[in-house]
């Protein structure tokens, strides 16, 4: 099968696509600047040595497809974009649904009422997919979910202490996010582990710009960080993650903020750029270096943060086989690895400073809690999400 995975932006489309027999990409680009006057398209296939630039008016997604379906078809991988055998969407809202979706009227129509609880998200993914089926209108779609593997939260884990009946009548709850990532590694360190998912308990971290944690016990997640929306939780880049509410009334009575300035302040200029002035941990870094106070403060706050949640999903799990890092800062940053775990020998954490500082697979020694490095691949498991519905699909019928 060959399946491309979509990850439609509010003004860009990242694309992948996979032959399935292989899990080998044939090709794969970026789209950015989706209706300015100007955009840019860098796109990469087993046919080119180099990747292929180019910067030209990109109006609408339903053009960024075109240019997909152009290069695909020149660089001879399909003969048309209704020759894949799937198609798969990134979309970061799922409400209710605990598992990715065949896309139909029905579906599509839940999607676009999710869009409250994702509004900065949903347009970009409703429009990903409209213009996909536009261009390849007999290719089965299929909505892969941000927040559908953390559905299986127990009630006590995803329900906030407000008005019950108003929770339920605006789906207020606990969601989740990353959801794709955290089961791609989940599933990578238990063959790591050579143990079945079924009976491993981990503490994933998703480490990047945007960061969140899971607690899953026998493979199923049963908490993580965020929330509502992807702001609660860890430190990230440039959200504040965990915080009092009050602070938000206190803001709004002080500075005389609105409620979108309000947000836009906790989503873009918090987190660490809030602290430190951006939100590269490698900038943090290297500020650390040259004797930055606020960059060491913003490292600490981050890393302190992460250890805490490691602390709470070690009670609520009881047994940990491994505490698993990925993402930009997750695969790549020792230090945060080594200031987020050292001082747990109490919880049977020990890291190994030399094979950490070697971004080694196993980055412990002695530890009964395994410490892993597992790249995560989300588009990956989006395409192997979007095969295994569509085979689902087929065989109901």
């Amino acid at each position: 099968m060959k399946i491309l995975v979509i990850n439609s932006g509010s003004s860009s489309i990242k694309f992948q696509l996979f032959s399935m027999k292989e899990r080998k990409v044939l090709a794969s680009g970026l789209i950015e600047q989706i209706g300015e006057p100007l955009g840019k398209v860098k796109l990469n296939s087993s046919h080119h040595k180099e990747p292929v630039t180019q910067k030209l008016a990109i109006p609408t997604h339903e053009h960024g497809i075109e240019i997909i379906s152009s290069f695909l078809i020149d660089s001879k991988i399909i003969k048309s974009l209704d020759n894949l055998d799937g198609i798969g969407h990134r979309v970061v809202h799922g409400g209710k649904f605990n598992e990715s979706q065949l896309i139909d009227d029905n579906i599509m129509q839940e999607i676009i009422n999710n869009t409250p609880l994702a509004p900065i998200h949903s347009p970009a993914n409703i429009a990903g997919i409209k213009a996909a089926e536009i261009e390849a209108p007999n290719v089965p779609q299929v909505a892969v979910f941000d927040t559908a593997f953390h559905q299986t939260m127990p009630p006590y884990a995803y329900t906030y202490a407000l008005p019950y009946d108003l929770c339920k009548r605006l789906h207020i709850r606990r969601y989740g996010f990353h959801g794709t990532s955290h089961k791609y590694i989940a599933e990578e360190a238990s063959k790591i582990l050579k143990k079945p998912l079924s009976k491993c308990n981990f503490i994933t971290l998703h480490l990047g710009n945007g960061t969140s944690a899971a607690a899953i016990k026998n493979g199923k997640c049963i908490d993580t960080s965020m929330g509502l929306s992807p702001l609660e939780g860890l430190i990230m880049g440039t959200r504040s993650g965990d915080l009092d509410p009050a602070i938000i009334f206190y803001l709004e009575r002080m500075e005389k903020l609105k409620p979108y300035e309000i947000d836009m302040l906790l989503n873009k200029q918090s987190g660490l750029k809030g602290i430190c002035g951006t939100n590269d941990l490698r900038e943090v870094q290297d500020k650390m270096s040259s004797g930055d106070e606020r960059a060491k403060l913003a490292f600490d706050m981050f890393c302190y943060r992460i250890k805490k949640y490691i602390g709470a999903y070690y009670a609520i799990l009881g047994r940990v086989d491994a505490i698993i890092f990925t993402g930009g800062i997750g695969e790549n940053s020792a230090s945060v690895r080594y200031q987020s775990c050292k001082d747990l020998s109490h919880c049977g954490i020990l890291i190994d400073k030399k094979k950490n500082d070697k971004n080694s697979t196993h980055i412990e020694s002695r530890s009964e809690v395994k410490i892993l490095v597992v790249p995560t691949n989300e588009e990956l498991e989006i395409a192997k999400l979007t095969e295994y519905i569509i085979q689902k699909n087929s065989k109901a019928n």
